[in-house]
């Protein structure tokens, strides 16, 4: 390291936004943990999104933040608050990365007890004076993806790593889980092709939605990619949170993939040689994950179980309106379709976002599907 941080026996990571964002933070935990292998690694996460690190060896203890909080009365919300920020001090950290950059990070950075804060330079919104809750203050690089932003607070102090993949810890209850699905469903229990097995039916991993609905790609689209899936054979495996605009998106697609399905591919309700499978809201993360590691592809929009599709190393087609370079999948075998409809200038970021989706066609997507599976298979020939 080229910063001699001392006596660092206890670390704490800050990391208070959404499933996405904290998958993408595991190379930072890797570094610490490589730098300061006999220390304690702790991660703060807000409540809901503790699935996507536990397990992971590299993190000894996951601290959650019951963002319900927010949902009290004044005087109950301060009571609360003070008693997790002395929770916080009790432990004892030496060291918090703030990977957040939000206010009540900073305070719990401060309030932490820690001898070392790092963080990046705060923008000037938010808390007056906030650098100054802070030891140690990064300088954030332009255009890089959120792996790196994430990786880049503690590369600026000397704590590094060369290994920059994403880890995702599948409990062994999230296999059987899918195991039981696909024995319902007549998969064989062999592994993807990306994965070097060989099962003669193609796993499609489909997760049209996202948390903002302005990110998805128009329903008909999504439906007729899955029926031309269908109608090639695979079987595909339609996922969704259980959120209800979430769930009633991907009902929807659903219905239009029923209509669409021409008359000698049996519809998706009576199963046969192509079909869908559909778990939409019935899934925890966990489980989520090893639906995607077991399926031959995931196809997507800008979401995070398309980060989670990344991480366990599936190959990912992922529909984006805007972001790629930040956002794109993190993963070797992924491809991005994104198309612009025209200059950002003057139109707000959702309609732009809607505009350049509406771009991509399904006859975009089936051609990368078909891409993936040409070059798989040549791939687990040569294996064998």
């Amino acid at each position: 390291m080229d910063i001699n941080f001392i006596n660092v026996k206890r670390i704490l990571v800050i990391k208070l936004r959404h499933i996405g964002d904290v998958m993408l933070s595991v190379p930072a935990f890797r570094a610490l943990k490589e730098n300061f292998p006999d220390s304690h690694i702790a991660a703060l996460v807000n409540s809901g999104t503790e699935e996507v690190l536990s397990g992971n060896h590299l993190i000894d203890e996951i601290i959650i933040f019951d963002r319900d909080i927010k949902k009290m009365d004044l005087l109950h919300r301060y009571v609360r608050e003070l008693s997790f920020i002395k929770t916080i001090w009790m432990k004892g950290f030496d060291m918090t990365v703030d990977l957040t950059s939000g206010d009540r990070a900073a305070i719990v950075s401060l309030l932490s007890g820690a001898q070392y804060r790092i963080a990046y330079s705060p923008k000037k919104k938010g808390l007056l004076a906030k650098r100054y809750l802070y030891t140690h203050l990064a300088k954030k690089q332009a255009g890089q993806h959120m792996v790196l932003q994430n990786l880049e607070v503690v590369r600026q102090f000397g704590i590094n790593t060369k290994h920059e993949q994403l880890d995702f810890f599948i409990p062994e209850d999230a296999r059987m889980f899918v195991k039981r699905v696909f024995e319902e469903n007549n998969i064989p229990p062999h592994p993807p092709l990306s994965k070097g097995g060989q099962r003669g039916v193609t796993i499609v991993h489909v997760h049209p939605t996202s948390r903002w609905l302005f990110k998805c790609w128009k329903d008909k689209y999504m439906a007729e990619v899955i029926r031309r899936l269908i109608d090639n054979g695979s079987k595909v495996i339609v996922t969704s949170s259980p959120e209800k605009h979430e769930l009633e998106k991907a009902k929807n697609i659903l219905s239009l993939v029923d209509e669409l399905t021409p008359p000698h591919i049996p519809p998706l309700a009576r199963g046969g040689i192509g079909g869908v499978i559909d778990l939409c809201g019935k899934t925890t993360i966990k489980q989520l994950a090893a639906i995607a590691d077991a399926s031959d592809i995931f196809i997507g929009v800008d979401s995070a179980p398309m980060h989670i599709a990344a991480a366990v190393g599936t190959p990912v087609i992922a529909i984006f309106g805007a972001g790629v370079k930040s956002w794109r999948p993190w993963c070797e075998r992924h491809v991005v379709l994104f198309k612009e409809a025209d200059s950002r200038k003057g139109i707000k970021r959702k309609e732009y976002i809607k505009e350049n989706l509406l771009q991509i066609t399904p006859d975009d997507v089936m051609k990368e599907v078909q891409h993936f599976l040409i070059e798989t298979k040549k791939s687990a020939s040569k294996v064998h």
